[in-house]
């Protein structure tokens, strides 16, 4: 005769003495590899649960994949700290957990002061079997028609308002840091041709023109509307 399963029981938390830390459903935590040359693994804990002793500590998990780890690879505009939160659910030892981390939504974490080594962010739910990403679009910036990666720094052009990376627009990343006022080549362009129309037209002694300049300044690039890019991975 089969011996009976013996009953477990849901926690409210578990306090793991080897971090110093109390875990809790909705907690984001660092696991620990099954090849120590690896970075740690990212998840979500879902649910705590031990045997009636309270001993046994098995902790439901949905993963974090980085960039690298899923289909497709890690691409250009994928921030150094981005994860996405996959449909890959598992139920691992709580003796596995390495530390507590944060993953940010992405305007959150464009709005951090400074990113620790715990800190992460996702912007994308990502299907493990299929590698498709929802949402499937997300806008882009610059000449170079690119989604946004937080580590990389850009200027905002005060005509179009639209976002650039410096090498795009033959500027060094020195250069850029120094600017108080940048309009891009198509509205630098524009403006030239509206000034000139100004003065063209302006025969009458009395008619003054003023010009009043748009004072926007140089910024690191936190919330912008352009375009979009629909993302088709495959091997």
């Amino acid at each position: 005769m089969a011996k009976a399963r013996a009953p477990r029981r849901t926690l409210d938390s578990f306090h793991m003495k080897s971090i110093n830390k109390t875990i809790h459903p909705g907690d984001c935590v660092l696991m620990r590899p099954s090849d120590s040359s690896k970075p740690s693994y990212v998840a979500k804990v879902e649910k705590l649960e031990s045997d009636s002793r309270g001993n046994n500590v098995k902790v439901h998990i949905r993963w974090y994949y980085r960039p690298e780890e899923s289909i497709g690879g890690r691409r250009q505009f994928h921030g150094s700290k981005e994860v996405f939160l996959s449909d890959h659910y598992d139920v691992q030892s709580a003796d596995t957990i390495e530390g507590k981390c944060v993953v940010h939504s992405f305007k959150s974490y464009t709005k951090l002061d400074a990113v620790g080594n715990d800190d992460f962010f996702c912007r994308f739910e990502y299907n493990s079997t299929t590698g498709a990403f929802n949402p499937d679009r997300v806008a882009v910036y610059c000449k170079c028609e690119m989604p946004y990666n937080p580590d990389d720094l850009m200027v905002q052009c005060e005509g179009c308002n639209d976002w650039f990376h410096p090498p795009c627009i033959e500027m060094t990343i020195e250069d850029a840091k120094k600017l108080e006022h940048f309009f891009c080549q198509s509205c630098s362009s524009e403006n030239e041709k509206k000034l000139a129309n100004s003065h063209n037209g302006g025969r009458n002694a009395e008619t003054k023109l003023t010009i009043k300049a748009i004072v926007m300044g140089f910024r690191w690039i936190q919330n912008a509307v352009g375009g979009d890019v629909t993302f088709g991975y495959s091997r």
